[in-house]
């Protein structure tokens, strides 16, 4: 497999790999080494790519497992969580800065999840992965999956209701 094949495989999924690892590290850098690494992974098994039915599939789950090492490992301690993705130019200032908030306070709403809801949360809703795809990388069952995203969303729900309703009766 030449270099420009590969990129053409791997290039596609790059970002996926990334926002995930993003989603479970919260670090940028932590994020970007894990990336690194596993496409550092996959070029050196790409005599074997071939072989897998789904490489970004196969890449998400390696994405999963590195980032769950990484945790385990205690090396990353970087906690802060910062979303710059969401934009808007057409609102007011008031509007922005209460739409920012809901943001943040979702992420952290989702970081203190269990793991599994968490990943799931991040595959569906984030990553648009269909319930077969998720169920095959996290090795779970179709029904699974929809029960924890379903416990996932309801519990996101009902703390971010709790945290916009504080202090009104």
């Amino acid at each position: 497999m030449t270099q420009g094949e590969f990129l053409n495989i791997v290039m596609p999924f790059k970002d996926k790999v990334f926002r995930l690892a993003k989603r479970l590290l919260v670090s940028t850098e932590e994020a970007e080494d894990a990336t690194q690494e596993v496409l550092l992974k996959l070029w050196n098994n790409k005599k074997k790519m071939q072989e897998y039915k789904n490489v970004e599939a196969f890449s998400m789950t390696m994405t999963k497992n590195f980032c769950f090492d990484k945790l385990k490992s205690k090396q990353a301690q970087n906690l802060k969580i910062v979303h710059s993705n969401y934009e808007d130019g057409n609102t007011s200032l008031q509007k922005q800065v209460e739409l920012n908030d809901s943001v943040d306070w979702v992420s952290k709403i989702i970081e203190e999840l269990p793991e599994q809801q968490k990943m799931i949360i991040q595959l569906r809703d984030i990553e648009e992965y269909d319930f077969d795809e998720i169920a095959k990388m996290l090795e779970m069952n179709n029904t699974a999956v929809r029960v924890n995203l379903s416990r996932a969303r309801k519990t996101i729900r009902e703390k971010l209701t709790k945290t916009h309703n504080y202090g009104v009766k």
